[in-house]
């Protein structure tokens, strides 16, 4: 787990989301799902601790089958774990985390919540997971997702009663989640909730229960279920053409930096669960007794009759027929006194009259970004495509200033209307940022000073457009963001928000330079700009132990989008250590020391992110052997540019084309994280690898999750991995080996080089290895537990060394952990064997 502060290199300031838009225009078959929809009054909340727990299939069910309010409370981002599809970690991974949550949702037709809790990595207690999280202000969160939402069902994934059988994170969602059923009904728990939200009581708590709480199917089968529910999950529906399971696999697919990504098992398949508050129902069914029908609000009957015969009569070639009935059912709606249910349907019946309408709408621009103060052109556009009289009553832009010559025009049938619009940019605007990286956080929290912010998924838009649509005798606000349009040779339309950007940003293009000695070296800064025309010093902040040459260089650009390079000379002194380096532009009116980071995933929207340009020097002697390294990479990491960093020559391998030949030239051959999970090819290549060894080469593996390993051959003798960590990165380490190479030669390793560590010791470590060929190099356990001696063993086989390290070394070279380095250089510096 990670102690120090998560705002260092990686903290955020902010980050515009490039998606595709959210349009009203529906297909009949999915108006008739809304319909249906409307006309239930039903919810449900699961609840559980990351991006990936949450049952995607029952989220579907109850959304597109029972037509519920559905919604997935995930306690964090997902920061703290690994990702498959490239180098991000930290609060990197959560933005990706968090958009492929949203990407979810947005297929199993579910909402998603957010408490403020930072995923700071693995933990094995709940107490432990509590400790750090600042139990009672997660607490706090789960409590009003419940008032906000109103669920009468919550359903954990996970079982509270039992401790230390999986994360401490799990556990600890659930207990929240029992602790929180009943404090949610306590006026006197957080009462300045009380006010916004009133109190709230579920009818019914779940836990949903399988297999795999019970160790094994045949247990589960065995096991008394007269506390549970089995749901057919299975389900099939002609009107979406598809099956549950279908829904539900493409949604967990989008989980990709996990690697979730999954077939459908078409057919039943049954989900349990287990009653844990309330009564059990005496059929499968989480809302029998509980009233979902329009009767449960006052006035509401009359409401469910007429929405009854909208979808007994719904044309599916003509829906706009059924618009006269809807505004009929849209005045009694917005008489209900129920403001919760009013709010939610309201905005339901909105969307499917414009759709029934064929309106469509939006504000867009030419460009990608723009700056406060800035005048951009806004085009508005709005088309009424379905038989039925519309008018535009007026455009505004963030709900006060008026678009010129929008109010009140008919619209023609199927005839585009358009209008431009000259706006200057707020000058007092926010920059497009994830809110929940825009302060200082801790190890376990996010600061956010916004409490209307807390437990939404993302920043609200800081461009909106509102239309004013007139539809017989109702007007309907329909929001949409101002969006940046553009059309794609390859993808065709593509629309992505908006974003507000500084003028200027400052990218170090090395996150550290290690001086092995006091030889100069070089450090490359680029500036780009995102105005027309800015000009100013650019300078480099650090510590006078450090020379810098020269002390400031001139920048000048005159173009948007134009960037530059400028390198500077840094040199240690005597009295040089570990510093931060941080590179400032400075204008007249303003100091720029932030660069922008883009995620380019096709899974998810494209991100562009700002991150504090924050790099280190460091003044570490290092001896080491050789130059060349082979690096065959896995699921992604950071290591060979970190290697590069140290003197290394690293060439990129293919796990397809390897042969003794080409591999004799390396001092040593690394295999990346989880190579073994995601090179196929591997299993294929492990006789070159170890006849590599056998001829006098070193060969790294680093962990591997003992799950979907592409072969149990990892090395020349027995190894078998476990699911062993150590997720104190302070924990003690012991030197089992002191006498071994690796921790003498070429540099000397104290257990000064563990200091500094951040997030973990490591992971995934071999439990049982071949004894006469392995020797354990070090010792080190979490608190209250048995020794780990795996983390690091070292095989003589042949001429050279066979090793595998569980040590996350992929975390600590890239944040510069210099004891770290010295122990990853004497692996790569390993002695042959004559």
């Amino acid at each position: 787990m990670k102690k120090n502060s998560i705002l260092l290199l990686f903290s955020l300031c902010f980050c515009f989301i490039l998606q595709a838009q959210n349009t009203t225009s529906l297909t009949s078959a999915e108006i008739y799902q809304k319909l249906k929809k409307l006309n239930f009054l039903g919810s449900v909340l699961y609840i559980a601790a990351h991006p990936d727990d949450e049952n995607t299939k029952l989220i579907s069910y109850y959304a597109n089958y029972k037509h519920a309010q559905t919604a997935y409370l995930s306690l964090t981002r997902g920061d703290g774990g690994q990702n498959l599809i490239g180098p991000e970690l930290r609060e990197l991974l959560g933005v990706i985390r968090t958009e492929e949550l949203m990407a979810a949702r947005t297929i199993d037709g579910g909402q998603q919540y957010f408490s403020r809790a930072n995923d700071f990595g693995y933990s094995k207690h709940p107490k432990e997971t509590f400790n750090i999280w600042e139990e009672n202000k997660v607490f706090e969160d789960v409590v009003k997702t419940i008032r906000q939402f109103k669920p009468d069902v919550i359903i954990n994934r996970f079982d509270h009663r039992k401790e230390g059988i999986t994360h401490g994170h799990h556990t600890a969602s659930a207990q929240l989640s029992v602790k929180g059923f009943s404090a949610a009904a306590d006026k006197n728990i957080f009462p300045e909730q009380v006010e916004e939200y009133d109190t709230w009581q579920s009818q019914r708590l779940f836990f949903n229960t399988s297999w795999w709480f019970y160790g094994s199917q045949e247990k589960f089968d065995a096991a008394n279920k007269s506390d549970m529910l089995a749901v057919d999950a299975g389900i099939y529906s002609a009107i979406l053409g598809k099956s549950n399971t279908e829904i539900a696999s493409l949604s967990r697919s989008q989980h990709k930096s996990q690697g979730f990504g999954n077939s459908p098992n078409r057919g039943e398949s049954l989900e349990y669960l287990e009653i844990i508050k309330g009564e059990k129902p005496k059929n499968n069914d989480i809302f029998e007794g509980i009233n979902t029908s329009w009767t449960r609000v006052k006035g509401g009957k009359k409401i469910g009759e007429l929405i009854t015969q909208v979808i007994e009569k719904f044309n599916f070639t003509q829906p706009e027929k059924s618009i006269p009935e809807l505004i009929k059912i849209r005045k009694l709606i917005a008489k209900v006194e129920n403001a919760h249910w009013r709010t939610i349907k309201q905005k339901e019946i909105d969307v499917i009259i414009l759709a029934c309408a064929g309106v469509f709408a939006e504000s867009t621009t030419t460009i990608p970004y723009a700056n406060p103060n800035q005048e951009i052109s806004i085009q508005h556009k709005i088309i009424s495509r379905n038989n039925i009289p519309v008018t535009l009553k007026n455009i505004t832009i963030n709900q006060n200033k008026i678009v010129k010559n929008t109010a009140h025009q008919k619209l023609a049938h199927n005839q585009p209307k358009v209008y431009t619009e000259r706006f200057k940019v707020p000058a007092s605007i926010n920059y497009t940022s994830p809110y929940w990286l825009t302060e200082e956080n801790t190890t376990g929290m996010y600061r956010v000073s916004n409490k209307k912010l807390i437990g939404k998924p993302r920043t609200p838009t800081p461009l909106t457009s509102t239309f004013s649509i007139g539809i017989l005798d109702e007007t309907i606000q329909l929001n949409k963001a101002i969006e940046y349009k553009y059309t794609s040779p390859v993808e065709g339309e593509i629309y992505q928000p908006l974003a507000i950007v500084p003028k200027a940003s400052v990218e170090i293009l090395s996150n550290f330079l290690l001086f092995e000695n006091k030889t100069p070296k070089t450090l490359t800064v680029k500036v780009k700009t995102y105005t027309d025309s800015i000009k100013g010093k650019l300078k480099l902040s650090l510590p006078a132990s450090w020379i810098v040459s020269p002390p400031e260089l001139p920048v000048e650009l005159t173009k948007n989008g134009e960037e530059k390079t400028f390198s500077f000379s840094i040199k240690p002194t005597d009295n040089s250590t570990e510093a931060p380096l941080i590179a400032e532009f400075i204008t007249k009116e303003s100091k720029y020391t932030k660069k922008l980071y883009k995620l380019p995933y096709k899974h998810i929207p494209n991100q562009i992110i700002s991150i504090p340009n924050q790099a280190k020097v460091i003044n570490l002697p290092l001896e080491k052997k050789g130059t060349d390294i082979g690096y065959i990479m896995g699921a992604g990491d950071l290591i060979p540019e970190s290697l590069t960093q140290i003197g290394y020559h690293v060439d990129i391998l293919s796990s397809e084309n390897l042969s003794s030949k080409k591999l004799k030239q390396y001092q040593a051959i690394i295999l990346g994280i989880r190579a073994y999970n995601t090179r196929k090819a591997l299993k294929y290549t492990q006789e070159t690898l170890f006849d590599y060894v056998k001829n006098g080469g070193n060969l790294i593996v680093q962990y591997n999750t003992n799950k979907d390993l592409i072969t149990e051959q990892l090395a020349p003798f027995r190894l078998e991995l476990s699911r062993d960590r150590v997720t104190d990165e302070n924990a003690k380490v012991k030197f089992l080996a002191p006498k071994h190479p690796v921790l003498n030669s070429p540099n000397k390793i104290t257990p000064q080089d563990f200091s500094g560590w951040v997030q973990e010791r490591g992971l995934y470590f071999p439990k049982h290895w071949d004894k006469k060929a392995f020797t354990p190099i070090l010792s080190m356990s979490d608190a209250g537990e048995s020794a780990k001696k795996g983390s690091l063993l070292i095989a003589p086989y042949g001429k050279g060394n066979y090793i595998y390290t569980g040590l996350s070394f992929f975390r600590e070279l890239p944040a510069g952990v210099s004891g770290a380095y010295r122990l990853f250089v004497n692996l790569i510096s390993l002695p042959k064997h004559e």
